[in-house]
């Protein structure tokens, strides 16, 4: 299903000290540095898969997934999606996947719920049918039914999310990329979501990857995790592969962060 091999990314990011006259002198001379994302990453994931993906802040989890989804193309490597390359076939890549991105919306802000998820029918091509059939389950499993008339703008968070995933399904992909899909979320809202996207994959057979840094979600979704730190994989494995005893897996994470300096 998802194969990834060698995967490099680096980012060219402006430096400049504090100050007006270091302003002025950046308008003339600009420094550099070079951020190495992604340093030779590579795994794969099977049909059906569900995989928590997480590791600290900067570590190339959101580098991964733009590169996944075809939003970045690498510096070198491959990376191949039920035999696609994303970043070459994006057209074709696009059609069967879903990403939610907790901290970005896909649906537009001033209209209601309903005339975005008709605006994705008609960007996806999405056939009528398919369209009415999906939109029913998500409705209900969701528990959409009295927001889909709402302006995105007037939904809680809690609630906008639940609108965000059903708009990453209403194409009926096979992969799910779901980027920090709980952030700010209520303890009912987490727990709605997580027993959505466990039914998604059980029924569907949908793989999901999963990069959070709840690690509740990660304990209620994920059978593997990948950690990642500093653009390398460090860890592929389960849970009990983190844990080193009785402690909790933030402990056990906090423990591997420090020890890996990262």
């Amino acid at each position: 299903m998802i194969e990834v091999s060698h995967l490099r990314k680096t980012f060219r990011v402006a430096r400049r000290n504090a100050g007006f006259s270091q302003a002025v002198k950046a308008l003339f001379h600009r420094e550099y540095e070079e951020i190495e994302a992604l340093s030779d990453v590579s795994f794969s994931i099977g049909e059906g898969e569900m995989v928590g993906y997480i590791g600290p802040n900067g570590a190339g989890k959101s580098s991964t997934i733009k590169v996944l989804s075809g939003i970045l193309t690498p510096d070198g490597g491959e990376c191949r999606i039920d035999g696609r390359v994303p970043w070459k076939e994006r057209a074709e890549h696009v059609k069967h996947i879903g990403v939610v991105f907790g901290q970005r919306s896909q649906l537009w802000w001033d209209v209601p719920v309903i005339d975005s998820f008709e605006l994705l029918k008609e960007i996806y091509s999405i056939p009528d049918d398919l369209y009415r059939k999906n939109l029913s389950r998500l409705t209900e499993l969701l528990e959409l039914s009295q927001l889909l008339r709402t302006p995105t703008r007037q939904l809680s968070l809690g609630q906008r999310m639940r609108c965000e995933i059903a708009a990453s399904l209403l194409h009926s992909p096979r992969v799910l990329f779901l980027d920090e899909p709980t952030i700010g979320l209520d303890a009912v809202s987490k727990l709605a979501v997580r027993e959505f996207i466990k039914e998604l994959n059980r029924e569907e057979k949908t793989t999901v990857i999963l990069t959070t840094h709840d690690m509740q979600d990660i304990e209620a979704l994920a059978s593997r995790v990948i950690l990642i730190g500093k653009g390398k994989i460090l860890l592929d494995g389960t849970l009990d592969d983190i844990r080193r005893g009785g402690e909790s897996i933030d402990e056990a994470l906090a423990e591997m962060y420090q020890e890996l300096k990262i």
